[in-house]
């Protein structure tokens, strides 16, 4: 289904088109909108001299405009009138002005709300600020800056008036009150040239009919032809978005689009084809690819702009293209040879850390080994963190900002890095809860992140589950061993659901005691069991003994905690 409005099915209400036969508009000298010298409401002689932002009326010693407070007065006289002269052609005082909506009053009659120091502030802040406390709704007509004010239009004296009591009723961040000016004006420069008042009227009231009566077939509309309108705004087709659910060919050529910022009322469309051409807007864009860019920002999916085929669009399309993400991979290895070399070293890393003992770290360290810890930068205050043993040690850098507690945080030589590490809290890790992502690998280094959570296991913080994460960098130690250059620790409260669930698969106990000696069904037992699983001797002995001995109840166990994935990879390495 096609829909065009160059060729309008309402020509009473789209008139200003010149094709449907309507009189031509041409500007002679000043244009008709200059007002008559002595015209009953209309500026008077002195009009040349008033300064264009109109009356500064602020007696406030805190306002934001620079310029006097005073009006510049050629004649010597106290301007009297004030800001009521507006509001008398609304009590019928002033019959000559009046609004352009219909009540009779002077369509040539706009009015220019300045800001002063406007520039400064977000476009989308301030005019939804003013739209919130404004008692009559409005649309700002050519937002812009000049010089420091930021200025728009209203077309009516009744939206003037309701802006001008806002004044001063908004704050800005920096605690300044937002200052708004009224002044009226002839209708804005680009509407004088290329739209007259009562065309605005009859397009305003087009565009809405039109929009009504295509409600009937607006879900079915694909093709849209709204070329040759002298449309220099888009806020009246906002409601396409929704309406036009499969539209996806638009044409807007031959209009009066400033910039591409107006395509942002329409951004929602899915386009695959766009007209553009012979609107002010192109003339902007010197580059073709620069211009191809802004346009394609806004409508993703176009294929064809002004009737020149586009390179196949970039997109990532996941609502029309619904799939279950996979699962999330608990860790990540290069290969096979990478992942049996980190878990091996882990285990026993742990084992030793974990022991009580951690003087055997030393020969997991490079002379030159470097250690660092850091705790979250919200644990400010030692006295009242349950993570006070950790703080005093603490090389958060978005706390420590002086080069010299930085450098005496940073524990050097792998002697100093062992002894501090002999100095934190005794703990037990839940090996089953270690994931691993390798970072970085080479034939000379291998970097690689270990995350989970541990447990005190003594002092006032016993059995407190804590979360973590370490960056290890490595380099080879002979064979598959590994040697640590760089180790950086951060330490944090576990969350609920880690706490929920640390420590759920059984994991062996590092003991420094000698392992008790098995008997012959025993070790028949468990060399079967670990052929059987899959599992190391170590491990398969833990759940032999946490099932008693029961071969069969330790199956099930063993088969259940696999299913759902709770047994570590350390389990399997032999």
């Amino acid at each position: 289904l096609a829909m065009s409005c160059g060729n309008s099915p309402f020509p009473s209400l789209l008139d200003h088109d010149d094709r449907v036969g309507g009189q031509k508009f041409r500007r002679k000298g000043r244009g008709p909108f200059r007002a008559p010298m002595y015209s009953s409401g209309g500026p008077g002689p002195r009009a040349r001299f008033d300064d264009e932002d109109g009356d500064v009326a602020m007696t406030d010693s805190s306002s934001q405009d620079g310029s006097s407070q005073h009006r510049f007065n050629p004649y010597g006289r106290q301007n009297r009138r004030g800001d009521d002269r507006f509001e008398r052609g609304r009590r019928g005082g002033n019959r000559g002005r009046g609004n352009s909506r219909g009540d009779g009053g002077d369509h040539n009659t706009w009015f220019k709300m300045s800001i002063p120091h406007g520039k400064k502030y977000d476009k989308d802040w301030l005019i939804t600020g003013l739209q919130n406390i404004c008692s009559v709704p409005f649309t700002p007509v050519h937002f812009h800056t000049e010089g420091n004010r930021a200025q728009f239009y209203v077309d009516d004296s009744t939206t003037a008036s309701a802006l001008s009591r806002v004044s001063r009723k908004i704050t800005d961040k920096d605690g300044y009150k937002v200052t708004v000016l009224m002044n009226p004006c002839p209708p804005p420069s680009f509407l004088q040239s290329e739209l007259k008042p009562a065309d605005l009227e009859h397009l305003k009231l087009g565009m809405n009919v039109f929009l009504v009566m295509g409600l009937f077939f607006f879900p079915q509309l694909v093709c849209l032809n709204l070329s040759n309108n002298k449309l220099f705004r888009l806020e009246y087709l906002s409601e396409l978005v929704s309406k036009v659910p499969n539209l996806k060919i638009l044409n807007l050529s031959h209009n009066e689009l400033k910039t591409e910022r107006e395509l942002d009322k329409i951004k929602g469309l899915k386009l695959v084809e766009l007209w553009l051409e012979r609107n002010p807007l192109c003339d902007y864009f010197k580059d073709q690819t620069v211009y191809i860019s802004a346009v394609r920002e806004r409508f993703p999916r176009l294929l064809k702009l002004d009737g020149q085929d586009l390179p196949p669009p970039i997109v990532f399309d996941v609502e029309d293209t619904p799939a279950a993400l996979p699962p999330c991979k608990p860790s990540y290895f290069c290969s096979e040879e990478i992942k049996s070399a980190i878990l091996g070293f882990l285990q026993q890393y742990y084992s030793v850390y974990d022991s009580g003992d951690r003087q055997p770290l030393l020969d997991a360290y490079h002379d030159g080994a470097a250690f660092s810890l850091s705790v979250p930068f919200t644990m400010h205050n030692p006295s009242r963190c349950s993570l006070g043993d950790y703080h005093k040690d603490t090389r958060n850098l978005k706390k420590i900002k002086d080069p010299t507690s930085r450098f005496r945080l940073l524990k050097h030589t792998r002697l100093n890095v062992v002894a501090f590490l002999n100095e934190l809290p005794k703990t037990q890790h839940d090996i089953a809860s270690l994931n691993v992502d390798v970072n970085t690998f080479t034939n000379t280094l291998l970097s690689f992140t270990v995350s989970g959570v541990f447990k005190e296991v003594e002092g006032k913080s016993r059995d407190s589950v804590r979360a973590f994460s370490r960056v290890f960098i490595t380099v080879p130690a002979g064979g598959t061993s590994l040697c640590i250059v760089n180790d950086e620790l951060f330490v944090r409260n576990a969350t609920t659901e880690e706490i929920r669930r640390a420590f759920v698969a059984p994991a062996p106990t590092p003991s420094s005691s000698p392992v008790p000696t098995l008997s012959a069904p025993q070790q028949e037992m468990l060399t079967n069991f670990s052929l059987k699983s899959g599992m190391n001797l170590e491990w398969s002995q833990k759940c032999l003994q946490d099932n008693e001995w029961d071969y069969i109840r330790a199956g099930r166990v063993f088969t259940d905690l696999k299913a759902h994935g709770k047994i570590p990879d350390v389990a399997f390495i032999k």
